[in-house]
C-alpha cells in the first residue's frame, strides 16, 4: 500500500479483448467493462481518483507471474480463485460467481461437455481452470497441443489468451471452446454464429482481486472497497456495472456472491 501510494498510481493487469469485461473500446480507444469499472473503485478508494490507474494488458497465462514479478499491483482479470493458486498468489473476497461452460458454433452437434465432444478439437486457455477441467474429464475430446513428428502449431489447442480460441473456432480450426460462461456470453454476443452449449455451467467457479503472496494490507483495502461495492442492494455499484456490461448475456443475476473470509 505504502508503495502505491507513494508512486499515486496504481498498477491493475486486466485484459483488453475480453468483451464486457476488459476490453479496448474500438472508437474510443479506452479500456472499458465488469472488470475495469472494479479497478477504478480500487483507485478511488486508495488513491483519490479513479483515474489513477496504469492498465497493463497481460495474457491469461501470464496473471500469477506478473504479480510475482511486481509487473503489476493486482490482478483484475476474470481470475478465479482456487487452493493451487491460494499457494501462489493472495485473493480478496469473490466479487463474481461464474462457472465453465462449451462454446461451439451454432450449427455444431455438441451439446454440452458431455460425450458430444468425443474426438472434437477443444481450445482452452493455458494456465486457466478450463485446461484443468479439460486434464480431469475430457470425454475424449483432442485438448492437447502435440509435438512428436507433427508441425501442429504449439498453441493451437492450448493457447496464452482465452480470446485466442474463438479465433480458432471462427477460422475451423478447433471445433469447440471451453471458457468461462462468463466470457463465453460475451464472445457470442460478439459473433453471432456461436452459443453456448449445455443447459448450464458444469463448474461453481469466483473471481477474485488477485495480489502477490503475502500483500495481506493491499488484500484487505480491496475487501474493504468490495464491501462498499456491493452495499446499496439493486443501486450498489456492483449493480449497476452489473446492468451496464453483463446483464445483455447473463440475464437474471440478483446480486454479487456473499463474501467469505479465510480465517488463519
Amino acid at each position: 500500500m505504502r508503495r502505491i501510494r507513494e508512486r499515486g498510481k496504481l498498477i491493475a493487469g486486466v485484459d483488453q479483448n475480453s468483451f464486457r469485461w476488459g476490453y479496448r473500446n474500438p472508437e474510443t480507444r479506452t479500456l472499458e467493462g465488469f472488470d475495469i469499472d472494479l479497478v477504478r473503485a480500487i483507485a478511488k478508494d486508495v488513491l483519490g481518483d479513479p483515474d489513477a490507474v496504469i492498465f497493463r494488458a497481460i495474457p491469461t497465462n501470464q496473471r500469477i507471474a506478473a504479480l510475482e514479478h511486481d509487473r503489476v499491483d493486482v490482478v483484475v482479470r476474470t481470475m478465479t480463485i482456487n487452493c493451487a493458486r491460494l499457494e501462489q498468489v493472495s485473493f480478496s473476497t469473490a466479487y463474481f460467481q461464474a462457472g465453465q461452460q462449451v462454446l461451439a458454433a451454432k450449427e455444431s452437434d455438441i451439446t454440452g461437455y458431455d460425450r458430444s465432444l468425443a474426438g472434437k478439437r477443444v481450445c482452452s486457455a493455458e494456465g486457466s481452470t478450463a485446461y484443468e477441467a479439460l486434464k480431469r474429464e475430457s470425454f475424449g475430446a483432442v485438448f492437447e497441443d502435440e509435438y512428436e513428428g507433427t508441425a501442429r502449431d504449439p498453441d493451437l489447442l492450448t493457447v496464452p489468451n482465452q480470446l485466442d480460441c474463438l479465433v480458432r473456432l471462427q477460422l475451423g480450426e478447433v471445433d469447440a471452446v471451453v471458457t468461462d460462461n462468463a466470457l463465453a456470453a460475451g464472445q457470442a454476443a460478439q459473433d453471432p454464429a456461436v452459443e453456448l452449449k449445455g443447459d448450464k455451467p458444469f463448474t461453481t467457479e469466483y473471481y477474485g482481486v488477485a495480489a502477490k503472496l503475502g500483500a495481506d494490507d493491499l488484500v484487505a483495502r480491496v475487501n474493504h472497497v468490495l464491501e462498499d461495492y456491493r452495499r446499496g442492494g439493486a443501486d450498489s455499484p456492483w449493480m449497476r456495472s452489473y446492468h451496464e456490461w453483463l446483464e445483455a448475456g447473463l440475464p437474471g443475476i440478483k446480486g454479487p456472491p456473499e463474501p467469505t473470509y479465510r480465517s488463519n
